[in-house]
């Protein structure tokens, strides 16, 4: 399989539609994600293209990991989370929708189920739990 490079999230790093950006680096960036399965859900992708873990590069894979580490333990610190779950999904057997590497930060909570995916959050609250995180990130 080849990648796309018109790619929902290729278009969110190129700036051609918006998104809730909580973190960028070098090599990464994180934004929210508008179907949030839970409050603060964001997503981890590398600004270089592949299509998911299986064609990553060790380099690919090093910088989303370093990232994924970092949002986790801000998003734990931003909603008082008791735990974390980190999803990442391969090629649409495995349950991937977005053919660009990306991994699912999503705080927990003890007795609170994830919601249904795809179901489009409010923008708003969406914006308001990126500024949750991006203020934990700059503790």
């Amino acid at each position: 399989m080849t990648y796309d490079d018109d790619n929902i999230f290729a278009k969110i790093l190129r700036e051609e539609i918006p998104s809730s950006r909580v973190y960028e680096d070098d090599d990464t960036l994180v934004f929210m994600d508008i179907m949030p399965r839970a409050d603060g859900h964001c997503l981890v992708i590398p600004k270089t293209p592949c299509r998911n873990i299986l064609d990553a590069s060790e380099a690919q894979l090093a910088a989303v990991m370093r990232t994924a580490q970092k949002v986790a333990r801000a998003v734990m610190v931003a909603f008082d989370a008791t735990g974390v779950t980190v999803q990442q999904f391969n090629e649409a057997d495995g349950g991937q929708e977005v053919f660009h590497l990306h991994f699912h930060i999503l705080p927990r909570h003890a007795d609170v189920s994830l919601r249904p995916p795809g179901k489009m959050g409010d923008m708003a609250a969406i914006q308001a739990h990126g500024d949750q995180i991006r203020g934990a990130l700059g503790r």
